[in-house]
């Protein structure tokens, strides 16, 4: 430590008392100036948290409803990763210091609050007779003032939303991952605040904040800023001021800080649908694994599309069904026309809207069976890297590429788009059709295909998306089905893509085309289902079936959309 345990004790617990009044009574009263809205800065945080508002934290807590609710979430993710040595970030008044202690993890309990500080240090006492080792330290200097490596930390209770700027978010993060050993991790919660920002606050009041004589609700929210009013049933009121991280926002930064895994639960459950959970908790890995383990750190979405496309049925339904070598929407000039003309035609057009040469280097992300880059390699001379999370269909990809003698233009590598194994700035095309559905991050998908991507590079791609103004409720069957929770949208990627820097967004407005192409496959699939026989059980058949359905209701519905973007720096 970089003070001694007794001497932290005794600041933290002198710190408490406040300057009393002129009627030499304690000052139990937050200050926010004239105007608490504007207050959106990091520091102001240890000012809020007053003697009278931590006296109280408890009753906000519930420390037996809260254990009860989060069950054995934490200490069993502790002990899957071998974890002896507990770093707890954000002890506020002790709750999860004395669970670790009480479960034989070696804890130290650290904090930016001294008035919190103390009070943990009374639970300690108070919950079993544990003496918390507690530290008052800032996250932006806590190799300063906490020495020593950890197996885990842990920043838990919404905490992390007190930085208010990405300098000290990045900052803080950079020090917790300084502090964990090289195989160590960390778990970080916060509010579900994309729900809040987006479809307004509701709650469950059942996971973190689960006293029953407590109110706490947002009093105000905006991009900046969410302030929340904390009422207690003797009439005392408080507020906090913090800021709304969105879900998808925080695990990039700590992906750029250098987290290499990131699994994010909803309400301590792995599947959920996004607008569902009262908070997010994400578990990072700090291991660095080889190019040859990154299949082990796939996400859960990308695992879920990778086992099924993985699978016998699926790798024949595909190639017999959907078309041969182009598994992916066509564009179709009349409605009869043959799936796998169709889905040529879409290769066609988006090659048009390049400059493709024997000097072009293109990388192919969900290739699939690798049709597309057999038609850019054979067209145009350019050479290609497919990437693609299926190995079965990968090795498809590589015979076929091999029987046409295009196998010396063409690279097969096993892979997750959300994690490209390539340099920055190694492609003049990024290129990829119909795959970025089967991402549970997508945003991350964007980053990682523009970071790849050359200065005067062009990314070029279609996906089946939701139309911008669809209801989530509309598209239920298809998310079922792909056991996703989301899909993207036009407006969606627009968005990014302007965010990422590509100055020019053009989107080619085709949606008309998935139902047709939807309705094709399921003509196909009715016309030869008894020639499956054998080769595609009469269960994915009526998956399938029912699957497709879906997509020519949804698009009939007019409530998905289909196309393709154009986007170059």
């Amino acid at each position: 430590m970089a003070r001694e345990i007794s001497e932290t004790v005794v600041d933290a617990g002198a710190a408490r008392e406040s300057e009393p009044d002129s009627s030499g009574e304690q000052d139990l009263h937050q200050d926010f100036g004239d105007n608490p809205l504007e207050v959106r800065t990091t520091d102001h945080y240890t000012e809020e948290y007053v003697t009278g508002f931590v006296n109280k934290w408890d009753e906000l807590i519930d420390w037996k409803r809260r254990a009860k609710s989060e069950g054995t979430f934490f200490v069993e993710h502790l002990k899957k990763h071998g974890v002896r040595k507990v770093l707890d970030v954000a002890t506020g008044t002790g709750f999860h210091s004395v669970r670790l202690l009480e479960e034989g993890f070696e804890t130290v309990s650290a904090d930016g609050s001294p008035e919190m500080l103390a009070k943990a240090f009374e639970n300690g006492i108070k919950h079993g007779g544990h003496i918390l080792r507690v530290v008052n330290a800032d996250w932006r200097w806590l190799n300063r003032d906490v020495h020593g490596e950890y197996d885990a930390i842990v920043c838990l209770g919404n905490s992390f939303t007190h930085l208010f700027t990405e300098r000290d978010r990045r900052k803080a993060l950079a020090e917790f991952y300084a502090m964990l050993k090289h195989d160590g991790i960390l778990i970080i919660d916060q509010r579900n605040y994309d729900s809040i920002l987006d479809s307004g606050f509701s709650s469950k009041h059942t996971y973190y904040y689960c006293g029953e004589d407590v109110s706490a609700v947002p009093e105000h929210v905006d991009d900046g800023l969410a302030r929340f009013r904390y009422q207690f049933s003797d009439g005392s009121e408080y507020h906090l001021n913090m800021y709304p991280l969105r879900k998808n926002y925080m695990r990039r930064l700590m992906r750029e800080v250098g987290f290499q895994r990131i699994e994010t639960y909803g309400d301590f459950q792995q599947t959920y649908r996004e607008d569902e959970p009262d908070f997010f908790i994400h578990v990072a890995e700090k291991r660095y694994r080889p190019d040859e383990e990154l299949t082990d750190v796939y996400s859960t979405t990308v695992n879920v599309a990778r086992d099924y496309y993985n699978s016998e049925d699926a790798d024949n339904f595909y190639a017999i069904i959907w078309g041969g070598e182009d598994i992916h929407v066509g564009l179709y000039a009349t409605p009869d026309e043959e799936i796998a003309a169709a889905s040529r035609r879409t290769v066609e057009q988006m090659a048009s809207e390049l400059k493709l040469n024997a000097d072009t280097r293109v990388l192919d992300l969900g290739s699939g069976y690798g049709g597309s880059a057999r038609y850019l390699a054979k067209t145009f001379g350019c050479r290609v890297t497919c990437l693609n999370l299926s190995e079965v269909e990968n090795e498809r990809n590589r015979k076929l590429s091999r029987e046409q003698n295009l196998d010396d233009l063409i690279d097969v590598v096993d892979g997750s788009f959300e994690d490209l194994p390539f340099e920055d700035n190694s492609y003049d095309v990024v290129w990829s059709q119909d795959a970025f559905l089967h991402s549970g991050d997508r945003s991350r998908v964007l980053e990682e295909a523009t970071r790849v991507l050359r200065p005067t590079g062009t990314f070029i791609f279609t996906d089946p998306m939701a139309t911008d103004d669809c209801p989530r409720s509309a598209l239920e069957p298809i998310l079922a089905r792909l056991q996703l929770e989301t899909m993207a949208s036009p407006a969606f990627y627009r968005r990014e893509l302007n965010r990422l820097g590509l100055g020019t967004v053009e989107f080619r407005d085709e949606s008309a085309q998935l139902a047709q192409h939807y309705g094709r496959v399921l003509a196909e699939l009715e016309r030869n289902s008894s020639a499956l026989a054998g080769r595609v059980s009469s269960e994915y058949q009526e998956r399938m079936r029912a699957g497709l359905k879906n997509w020519v209701n949804g698009g009939n519905a007019g409530n998905l959309a289909w196309g393709i973007f154009v986007a170059r720096r």
